[in-house]
């Protein structure tokens, strides 16, 4: 039988009798580098799509979470009760105890879908067009969200408008986001300027004021800014379905749960608040919105440690093996002069030339998964710096792996080049 572990020059490792030693193992060879190569695949994806996740459930909404509660109401009646049913609810929920502040409107961050629409600094509609969330609300919203104003001032109680259901966004005054006042106006203050939303009909928009941060109601965009890019439209709707966006005193939120649809009902039961969200903590509506976020993420973290320990497995397994089926030769060795150490670095070095057939195979397969995925999926490019983290993972858990039995090898006595069986 041939000795396939050779001792060179000066005690030191050569590649090539590692590589030949590999070639009596092509099978177990073979069968670890594609193990390795398809868990790096899966683990590059799988923290790229993790990153974003957290990204995504991370973004701040800009407005005060803690404080806020809102109720899903829906008038029962006549269209054209509704401006004075809503005034009047408006006025008893500001009056209740407990509460700081409330405005009406259409949609809130993290809501889901929305109304979406395009915007220009231009009469003209043109591909160019922007696109914004819009949020319709009155003077109030400003000081009910927690919003801060960085540029200009807010609504006056004059310019609220009404808006019926098939009704245009555009009304004469608007506040923005800065992102979305930096995006239509790049080289200058977007403030007194004039912006156009919706149609080409669409009557002209000034910029009166500009919040730091809005986060739209669409939770799922991922590649630019629009997340962030919100209009403010100062207009009460006149439909017969609303949300009361509800800022409670410090302390007091719990109590308004319960407190707020109490109070409505007994303004007037001919509304339907739906069960069980009908008046539900912003906290809770966050947690809702990524919930699927989160889980994703934890099912792509649940699998990628799967597949590592998996590959751990094998190679600790292989290795094992080889050591079993080796140590006549490494006893023939170590009486021939090899110290522990270079058994040691013998299995190591072995291991590594594995990993990095195994690694570079890997790399090509993440990329075409992530191409799959970018077809399939609409996700983004995989950047190269998961490709490196994910391929200098798996080669330290290899280096890992196989310490435990490297070691074992590195212990066989010289007698051990005596026995025939």
């Amino acid at each position: 039988m041939a000795i396939e572990i050779q001792l060179t020059d000066g005690g030191l490792m050569q590649i090539k009798p590692i590589l030949a030693a590999l070639g009596h193992h092509k099978a177990g060879t073979t069968l670890i580098a594609m193990q390795i190569a398809l868990t790096l695949a899966v683990v590059c994806n799988a923290l790229f799509i993790i990153h974003a996740r957290i990204e995504r459930l991370s973004r701040p909404t800009g407005i005060d979470e803690s404080s806020l509660i809102v109720v899903n109401n829906k008038w029962v009646g006549p269209i054209a009760d509704v401006p004075a049913r809503q005034a009047a609810d408006v006025s008893t929920l500001r009056s209740l105890a407990g509460v700081a502040d409330v405005y009406p409107t259409n949609n809130f961050p993290l809501m889901g879908g929305g109304w979406q629409s395009g915007v220009r600094t231009k009469p003209d509609v043109g591909n160019g067009d922007l696109a914004t969330a819009v949020y319709f609300v009155d003077d109030h919203a400003v000081n009910t969200l927690g919003l801060r104003l960085v540029e200009g001032r807010n609504f006056r109680s004059d310019e609220i408008g009404s808006l019926e259901e098939n009704g245009t966004p555009d009304a004469p005054v608007v506040m923005v986001t800065r992102s979305l006042a930096t995006r239509l106006f790049p080289e200058g203050s977007a403030l007194g300027k004039v912006m156009y939303i919706g149609n080409s009909a669409a009557r002209p928009s000034t910029i009166i004021g500009i919040v730091e941060h809005l986060q739209s109601a669409e939770t799922s965009i991922d590649e630019d800014a629009r997340w962030k890019d919100v209009t403010l439209v100062p207009m009460h709707l006149t439909w017969s379905q609303v949300f009361f966006v509800v800022r409670a005193q410090p302390g007091q939120r719990d109590a308004l749960l319960k407190s707020v649809p109490a109070a409505l009902k007994a303004i007037s039961r001919r509304r339907v608040i739906p069960e069980p969200h009908g008046v539900i903590a912003f906290t809770d509506i966050r947690e809702e919105a990524y919930r699927s976020d989160r889980g994703l993420a934890w099912m792509m973290g649940g699998i990628s440690l799967i597949l590592l320990g998996v590959t751990a497995a094998g190679i600790v397994g292989l290795t094992s093996f080889w050591v079993g089926q080796r140590r006549r030769q490494i006893g023939i060795r170590r009486a021939l002069g090899a110290t522990r150490r270079d058994i040691l670095s013998y299995f190591l070095t072995e291991n590594l030339l594995i990993s990095l057939g195994g690694v570079s195979v890997g790399v090509v397969l993440a990329v075409v998964m992530n191409r799959w995925l970018m077809s399939q999926f609409e996700t983004s490019a995989l950047a190269l710096s998961y490709v490196v983290i994910g391929a200098l993972i798996l080669l330290l858990l290899g280096q890992l792996a196989v310490l435990a039995p490297a070691m074992r090898a590195s212990k066989v006595p010289p007698v051990e080049a005596t026995r025939t069986v």
